[in-house]
This record gives structure tokens, C-alpha cells and sequence, in this order.
């Protein structure tokens, strides 16, 4: 294998993409099916780095993830009433056409179309959390929820290879409880590796080997240790900068993982279209997604994004077909078919999410018929009363900001923030702070208006939200003064033309704030030692 000839195919795909406002790993995947074509296979390195980036991806998932939003009724309701409803459809589906006779599928067994069905039943994990990283809405509500609702996902995959492959849990997994109490033991340790590279070093120990490893040597999936070990860590300060440390070893691991899935594809005309025909089920998948989540009382916006960051089929679902092509329920050909399948669902899907706002604006009258009437308490309206000062993102800059203007707004000034664990200890340290997703469109229409409102902070960690905020703002009666915070000069100037009223440019403003602290301090200095009459 030419490895500067696969290295050119790949980044000159991943950039047109880019050229063309799509997602990279779209053009990832056609540069697997590109160099399939011309002859390159996929080997041992790229298959390995491949499995690498989904248990980096894994373990920081977990990293982020809150344990408790599995156990909320919209995530596992949902997970369980899909799984088993898209099995029931997609079964009627595969056994009418089979009836008719047309294809390939007319060849298939019972247990083969119902091995089938229970594979389209999964959602990509990874192509989930690219997306919603990439929109900075992992810890969104309906995010949060996806999210959830994939790793349910993942443990029925889980119990499914268990029962079928053969290789069931060893005597020694219970054992692996002991993990528990040795949660204390790994915080000192998060604690004792600093911020450099030992920490990065220690990251891919908890995931490969004290995950990944530790769980496959007793008859567990090697990814979903990564997933808990992360799940452990997750409720300490360091796991966010651990994964960042990690961010980047994850990402080009995972180009080898879409690079993969068209390596391994072999096109025939059949495949082809019969891989279209499982795609247009999409429709069906993605609409039971969107009715479970609105019967658990979720708002329609909400219910619709989660849906569409959904809308494809999984790398799950490769093996799941796999484990049926060694036990003979399906011939070998259907692994070319459903890789295609997944390939075209993360092609067609990509654009889809990233307009999924302008989508659910056409939509918008019908689905907010659908809605439930008691909402989620999460997706309840939101209500300012008579604050003063509105501070959008509850971070270290809005946490700084909200003590500082409570002095001179007493009692009139209120955060808003996605992250409720965050929301909960702000309240604890008395501040006045509610749950609101300011990037979504139907939280300007939930936010009553108010003649009291003087001040809008908007300190939210990223630069689009910050820059879609302000664009409600000026689109509504608002009329009081806008504040911002840009990491970037550029993205300070297009603040300022949206019209911010005022920039705060993190790296210059802290610069100037820093010599400005260390320039008075010194005077101060120089004063206390001029006053002293030992200093002579």
C-alpha cells in the first residue's frame, strides 16, 4: 500500500467536503470507496487505528456523560419502544418484498430477516457525536438524550454477541465491580499527572488497557470498558481536559474508521440498490425516534433534532451482520450491502443535521401539534420576572461576570446555562441560575419578554452560539445593551457587526487585564516601601 498516495486521496476528499460546507468524514468515506477501486485493501494498520478511535471515542463520551440520564424514562423508554418497534416494521417490510420475490432478499430466512431488521435498528454512535461536537450541542438536551439513547444501544449489541457468539462473560466479570471503590484511587491519580503529556499518557492507559483490555480479558466488549472507565471519571475537573488532551488522537483514528468502512465495501449493482432501498426505511426509523421522544413530553424542536442526529445506521450494525454471515443466517454479499447502506445513511444524514434547524422551521406548525401539552422539565417555558441583567452561559467567564454585576444589580441578575449538573452547583453557591439552551430556536419563543431587561451577557464557550444568540436578540423587541465574549479577533469583529455593543476578546482582554494587575500591584509596592520608614 502507497501510504502518501492514501494520505493525498484522503485529505483531498475530507477538503472538498469542507470546500462544500459538509462534514469531512463524508468526504473520508468516498475516499474509502475511491482508493477501494483503485485496488487498496483494507489492511492490519488501518483496521486497528480504526478500533482505536472508537474506544477513544467511547472512553470520552464517557468522560462526559452524566450516569443518571441513562436511567430517565426518555432514554431508556425510548431505546427499548424504537428497538422493538423499527424490528417489528422492518420485518414486515423485508418479508413482504421477500413474498414478492425481488432480489436477493427473496433468498432469505426467517432468522436472517429478523438478524436483518434488528441491525438497521442502530444508530451510529460515532457519526452522533462528530456531528453534535461539531455543533458544540453534546450537552444539550436533546444531546444528551441521543446520546443516552446510543449507549442503551450499545448494550443491547452487547447482550446480542453475547448470546450468539458464543463468548459469554468469565467467571472472573463480577470482579470487575471492584472498579467502584477504586474510583477514589483513580481521581488522586487524575490529580497527580497535571495537565502535559503525562496526562495524555494516562488517558490511553484508562482507556486501552484499564478498559478496553481489563474487559476483554473477562468476556465483555473492549469498547464499552473504555465507555465506563470514562463514566468513572466523569465527574471530576480534569476529565474535560483529558479529553481535549485526547481530541485529537481520536479524530485521526477515526478517519481510519470511515476510511475502513469503504475499504471494505465491494460495489455491485445489487448492493447498490438494494443498499437505497434500506436507506429510504430511514424515513420510518428516524419518525419512530421523533414519536417516542415527543410521547416522553419532549418539545417538538427538541424531539426533532434528536431524531435527525439519529437518522443513519450504525457500525454496530457491520458486526451484528457479521456474527450472521459466520453462523450462515446471511449470505457474505449482505456485509458489501449494509456497509453501503451505512456509508450512503452518514452521507445523506450529514446535511441533513447540519440544516436540521432550517428543516424543523418548515415543519414547525405540524410538529408543534404533536407536542405534548405538559412538557419535560427540562422544556419548560422559561421566565425571567423582573432580572435586570441576563447572563447567557454560566461558565468560569459568566460565573465571574454574575458575581461582579450582583454587586452594582442586587438580586436582579440570572444565569442560564444547558448543563444542569453545573446549574445545581451554581444554586448551591447562591447564585440565581436556570436551565436554557440558548441555540435553540424555540428557547427565544419560550423566553417571555421583559421591560425590565437592561443587559444581556453572552459568555457561552462558543463562538456560534454566542453569534446565533445575539442574532435573536436583534431579531426580537429587545432594545437594551449586548455584551459578548470571542476567543478570536475575527469572530469579535463579526459580533460587532450582528451588533454587540461590546467585545470582550479573551487572550487580548486578559493580557491587558494581567499587566494592568502586576503594573498596580508594583506601584502599590513602591508606595508601601516609600511609607516605610525601615525601608531607609
Amino acid at each position: 500500500m502507497d501510504i502518501s498516495l492514501l494520505i493525498t486521496i484522503t485529505f483531498l476528499a475530507g477538503f472538498i467536503a469542507h470546500l462544500a460546507h459538509l462534514p469531512p468524514l463524508i468526504g473520508f468515506l468516498a475516499a474509502g470507496f475511491i482508493l477501494h477501486n483503485m485496488g487498496f485493501e483494507q489492511n492490519e494498520l488501518i483496521s486497528t487505528c480504526a478500533d482505536l478511535g472508537v474506544t477513544l471515542l467511547l472512553f470520552t463520551v464517557g468522560l462526559k456523560l452524566d450516569i443518571k440520564t441513562l436511567f430517565r424514562r426518555e432514554v431508556w423508554g425510548t431505546a427499548s419502544a424504537h428497538m422493538l418497534s423499527n424490528i417489528a416494521i422492518f420485518v414486515g417490510l423485508l418479508s413482504a418484498i421477500r413474498w414478492l420475490g425481488i432480489t436477493s432478499i427473496s433468498e432469505l430466512s426467517n432468522t436472517g430477516i429478523l438478524v436483518l431488521a434488528f441491525a438497521l435498528c442502530f444508530s451510529s454512535t460515532v457519526f452522533a457525536v462528530k456531528v453534535l461536537e461539531a455543533k458544540s450541542e453534546m450537552n444539550a438536551l436533546y444531546g444528551r438524550v441521543a446520546i443516552g439513547i446510543l449507549i442503551m444501544q450499545d448494550i443491547f449489541a452487547v447482550i446480542f454477541l453475547a448470546a450468539t457468539t458464543g463468548k459469554v462473560p468469565t467467571l472472573y466479570a463480577p470482579l470487575l465491580l471492584l472498579l467502584l471503590p477504586l474510583r477514589p484511587v483513580l481521581y488522586k491519580l487524575l490529580n497527580r499527572v497535571g495537565h502535559g503529556e503525562l496526562q495524555l499518557v494516562l488517558g490511553f492507559f484508562l482507556t486501552f488497557v484499564l478498559g478496553a483490555k481489563l474487559f476483554d480479558l473477562v468476556g465483555l466488549k473492549a469498547d464499552l470498558g473504555a465507555l465506563i472507565i470514562g463514566m468513572l471519571l466523569a465527574g471530576h475537573p480534569a476529565a474535560s481536559g483529558m479529553a481535549k488532551a485526547l481530541f485529537s488522537f481520536k479524530e485521526l483514528f477515526l478517519v481510519a474508521f470511515f476510511l475502513s468502512i469503504g475499504l471494505s465495501s465491494e460495489l455491485s449493482f445489487e448492493s447498490l440498490y438494494i443498499a437505497l432501498f434500506i436507506v429510504l426505511m430511514l424515513v420510518l426509523k428516524s419518525a419512530f425516534y421523533l414519536l417516542y421522544l415527543l410521547l416522553f413530553r419532549l418539545r417538538s424542536r427538541t424531539s426533532f433534532l434528536g431524531a435527525m442526529s439519529l437518522a443513519n445506521y450504525s457500525e454496530f450494525g457491520l458486526i451484528v451482520i457479521a456474527v450472521a454471515v459466520h453462523k450462515q443466517w446471511l449470505d457474505s454479499s449482505w456485509m458489501a450491502t449494509l456497509a453501503l447502506a451505512v456509508s450512503m445513511s452518514f452521507l445523506i444524514a450529514a446535511p441533513i443535521y447540519k440544516n436540521a434547524d432550517i428543516i424543523y422551521q418548515l415543519f414547525r406548525p405540524c410538529l408543534k401539534r404533536l407536542q405534548r401539552t405538559k412538557l419535560h422539565l427540562e422544556d419548560q417555558p422559561i421566565e425571567l420576572g423582573q432580572m435586570q441583567v441576563v447572563i447567557l452561559g454560566m461558565g468560569r467567564i459568566g460565573e465571574g461576570a454574575y458575581d461582579m454585576l450582583q454587586q452594582h444589580y442586587p438580586d436582579l441578575v440570572l444565569g442560564i446555562d444547558t448543563d444542569l449538573e453545573k446549574i445545581e452547583h451554581q444554586i448551591e453557591s447562591g447564585r440565581a441560575v436556570i436551565q436554557g439552551d440558548a441555540t435553540d430556536s424555540d428557547f427565544w419563543e419560550k423566553l417571555a419578554p421583559s421591560q425590565d431587561l437592561k443587559l444581556v451577557l453572552l459568555a457561552m464557550p462558543h463562538h456560534h452560539g454566542n453569534q446565533y444568540a445575539l442574532k435573536q436578540l436583534k431579531k426580537g423587541s429587545f432594545t437594551g445593551k449586548i455584551a459578548a465574549i470571542a476567543q478570536f479577533a475575527d469572530d469579535a469583529e463579526k459580533l460587532k457587526h450582528l451588533g454587540a455593543d461590546e467585545v470582550f476578546n479573551l487572550y487580548n482582554e486578559a493580557g491587558a487585564g494581567f499587566a494592568e494587575h502586576v503594573q498596580s500591584q508594583l506601584i502599590n509596592d513602591n508606595k508601601s516601601v516609600e511609607q516605610d520608614p525601615k525601608s531607609s
